[in-house]
């Protein structure tokens, strides 16, 4: 089962906890919340009084410090967090399957916690969606003789200059070994080390190309960045993503999962159903606020001003993407 110790304990953690009450495995401390990456986002988006950098470069100059910590999670597949978004691993004699490469920077960390996980090869690495911070360490696992999926759409955005304003970054076109070679448009199952691998490309949500990833056996679903945990989540509107298509991503998830689903995020902590339905009333609460806002005539500036996020942003805003960050992402999509 699921649970979460009280909010009063000094390391307030996911745990999971085996049918015969043993083994019980330390997923994560809500302190990671505000981990590496979140805290590089933090200092980036604060603006210029806290960096000379841009968003993109703390977060590399995070990366290239090589923290890669392993949660064993349950039946051979973990999590390792430290190199952009969460990145989930099967593991076992047929080689390893990767939901996400993070960034290239911490490809000797990345490498070396790989290795603990078992010496069999990365077999098949899925790109929840373009952005770097999941997909930047495809090249060097591709040239390792993994094979890279992604959708169509995820394959457009990488292989020419994609501009994202609220990073004001522009990522150039990845090399020609990180180009992913399977491009999925529909379901596909993978059976490796006694596990049907379930990748499921999704409707627009957190861009136009987004995947799913649901290991049937141990019950554990990757979300990529449709899913933030304890945080707003960036909605890349520029890339197809959108507000709706983020709420109708994670109605996808609430009809298979259940209390026992442990569910990778794309970042946050570890978390269970009860995380992602409160999730999803924090989007569609805030969603339906902004909404009738801008029905109303108002600005993107005067629905910033009306603070249609106040009630979540004690808990929801103080981390990545600001309340007036999310505000606007889900004005420029309702």
């Amino acid at each position: 089962m699921l649970r979460v110790r009280e909010r009063g304990s000094p390391r307030a953690a996911l745990i999971y906890t085996d049918k015969q009450g043993t083994n019980m495995l330390t997923i994560r401390t809500a302190n990671f919340v505000a981990r590496t990456l979140s805290l590089a986002l933090i200092a980036a988006w604060a603006g210029p009084a806290l960096s000379e950098k841009g968003l993109v470069d703390n977060v590399n100059a995070e990366a290239a410090k090589g923290v890669i910590l392993a949660h064993p999670l349950r039946a051979n597949v973990a999590e390792l967090e430290g190199s952009g978004g969460n990145i989930t691993v099967l593991s076992g004699p047929d080689g390893k399957f990767m939901v996400d490469s993070g960034i290239a920077l911490s490809k000797p960390a990345m490498q070396a916690s790989l290795d603990k996980l078992g010496s069999a090869p990365v077999k098949y690495v899925v790109n929840t969606h373009w952005h770097w911070d999941h997909s930047d360490g495809d090249a060097w696992l591709h040239e390792a003789g993994a094979t890279v999926i992604a959708t169509p759409q995820t394959v457009d955005h990488l292989t020419k200059a994609s501009r994202v304003s609220d990073w004001n970054f522009t990522f150039p076109p990845v090399s020609a070994e990180g180009v992913p070679s399977v491009r999925l448009t529909t379901d596909k199952t993978y059976t490796m080390n006694g596990e049907s691998v379930v990748v499921h490309p999704l409707m627009p949500s957190h861009t136009d190309g987004d995947i799913s990833v649901y290991f049937k056996k141990a019950d554990v679903l990757a979300t990529g960045d449709t899913f933030w945990n304890g945080i707003y989540p960036f909605i890349d509107d520029e890339h197809g993503g959108g507000i709706n298509g983020t709420i109708a991503a994670v109605d996808s998830y609430l009809k298979f999962i259940t209390d026992k689903t442990i569910i990778v995020p794309g970042h946050g902590a570890v978390a269970d159903r009860k995380k992602l339905l409160e999730y999803r009333s924090m989007l569609v609460a805030i969603r339906d606020r902004v909404a009738v806002l801008k029905r109303q005539g108002k600005t993107l500036s005067e629905v910033v001003a009306a603070k249609p996020t106040a009630p979540f942003d004690a808990k929801w805003g103080n981390f990545i993407v600001t309340p007036e960050l999310f505000t606007k992402l889900v004005y420029e999509s309702v």
